[in-house]
């Protein structure tokens, strides 16, 4: 993820001044020495990183820390809400009826961007439309209609039609009952001048309320000219950082940011159209810091939560926390786990489990754990609806049988009925916190001081991680 490297590297380090209940001028210099590197890495522009490092030094040194806070804390703290401050607030979308025009280079994700957007919006529950525009690169309309179709949204384009202004036109026209507009425009591989001069044209159609920079992640120092041609063009008042679930440094886009003095709108994270993000800069920086993002998580869950029973209609995950947990209500609780997006990204929202922990893993430790949860679901496509609704009453004779019918093997098989163990322990410990009523924000807070719980990290000790 962005500037994931400054997160390790400042925990290492903060790390260091635990148990110390003062700070030398040697401490503070390491912390900025490491918050400089880190940040000229990523790409972030010199004049920006001399600012914050000068800053976090010169609070460090004198700014008292508040009484009984650890030296280590004091310095977390300060760090947390200058980086807070370097990334700025979320661009403003109100969950209205509006038009929003994306530019940007080609290749830098709009298409993409403009069809996980409408979905976003959509989930919010309002009707959201994309309008391709896109006359210049070949499988443009091909592309934004089978992502507006994957993301169940309305969409015009018109691939015989060579002027995108017309485009434009016809397609607000036609897509007049949405409520929010989504306009998809072209890119090219430079800054030529007629890219600037079509989405001039554009921009005068449309009239949008808010144009927002798609800037891909690994940009870097070109993002600071590009933004600012965008910028004296048509305005800017949002970025969308793409490609985030990569190796990307991520900095280039910040400096985007701050050279058209806009605000960050969406953070894209993987493929799926559900891997989109809104910017929320106190989680954001929270989870580079290892301190987690419980606001995206809970919102991942729910939803994630909410999407599994529309599937399965006979199944709602209330009745977890009323009678019984079966081996039918863990695939459930899998299959949510699956749609709340790559198992790193749900870790690093977890308080005392992202960070400093993921730090220890192997680089695949995660492409191991879903790979053990596909595997999960080969062993209970071999057992009976009598051994998926009692799991506990399996016995040895059976355990081979399963393991024979899965193609897996009799550990793996046992390794699933331990987990069920566990995962029934956690149920039961909810069932006496509402009668039975699903509290997102109990259970949340519960996990969190829980942490990783007794035997390793996971979910109050009961998790598939």
């Amino acid at each position: 993820m962005v500037l994931d490297d400054l997160g390790s590297s400042l925990r290492g380090t903060l790390e260091e001044l635990r148990g110390k209940s003062r700070l030398t001028e040697e401490d503070v210099q390491a912390v900025v020495k490491e918050i400089q590197r880190s940040l000229l890495q990523a790409d972030v522009d010199v004049s920006l990183v001399m600012e914050l490092s000068d800053s976090i030094k010169t609070r460090a040194l004198e700014e008292d820390p508040p009484a009984g806070t650890t030296a280590r804390d004091h310095v977390l703290r300060i760090v947390y809400e200058e980086l807070v401050a370097l990334v700025g607030d979320s661009t403003d979308l109100p969950l209205e009826e509006q038009t929003i025009m994306l530019a940007g280079l080609q290749g830098s994700g709009k298409t993409t961007t403009a069809a996980k957007m409408a979905w976003w919006f959509s989930k919010k529950g309002l009707r959201p439309a994309v309008i391709q525009t896109d006359t210049f690169r070949p499988g443009a309309y091909d592309q934004a209609k089978e992502m507006a179709s994957r993301a169940e949204v309305d969409f015009y384009g018109d691939p015989d039609a060579e002027d995108p202004v017309e485009i434009a036109r016809r397609g607000l026209e036609e897509t007049e009952d949405a409520d929010v507009h989504i306009v998809d425009t072209a890119g090219r591989h430079a800054l030529e001048d007629d890219l600037i001069d079509e989405i001039e044209a554009i921009g005068e159609a449309v009239d949008p309320d808010r144009n927002l920079l798609v800037l891909d992640a690994a940009i870097g120092q070109g993002a600071k000219e590009q933004a600012r041609r965008f910028e004296e063009s048509i305005g800017i008042e949002g970025v969308v950082i793409t490609k985030l679930d990569g190796t990307a440094k991520g900095g280039g886009a910040l400096t985007a940011v701050n050279e058209t003095d806009s605000t960050v709108a969406f953070l894209g994270t993987g493929e799926e159209i559900a891997d989109i993000e809104r910017f929320e800069p106190n989680g954001f920086i929270s989870r580079l810091l290892g301190m987690g993002d419980l606001k995206q998580l809970t919102e991942r869950v729910e939803r994630a939560m909410a999407e599994t029973g529309d599937e399965e209609e006979d199944w709602d995950p209330e009745d977890m926390l009323k009678g019984q947990f079966t081996l039918h209500d863990m695939r459930k609780q899998m299959n949510a786990m699956n749609r709340m997006g790559p198992l790193d990204q749900i870790m690093d929202m977890i308080p005392g489990l992202g960070g400093g922990l993921m730090d220890q893993l192997p680089d695949d430790a995660m492409d191991v754990t879903q790979d053990r949860m596909r595997r999960f679901e080969y062993v209970m496509d071999s057992m009976t609806d009598a051994e998926m609704e009692h799991p506990r009453a399996i016995g040895q004779s059976q355990i081979r049988r399963i393991a024979r019918g899965s193609g897996t093997d009799e550990e793996l098989v046992r390794e699933l009925l331990q987990q069920h163990k566990m995962m029934e322990r956690t149920i039961k410990q909810f069932q006496g916190m509402g009668q039975g009523n699903m509290d997102m924000e109990r259970m949340m807070k519960q996990m969190q001081q829980q942490g990783g719980g007794e035997g390793g990290p996971g979910m109050g000790g009961g998790g598939l991680f």
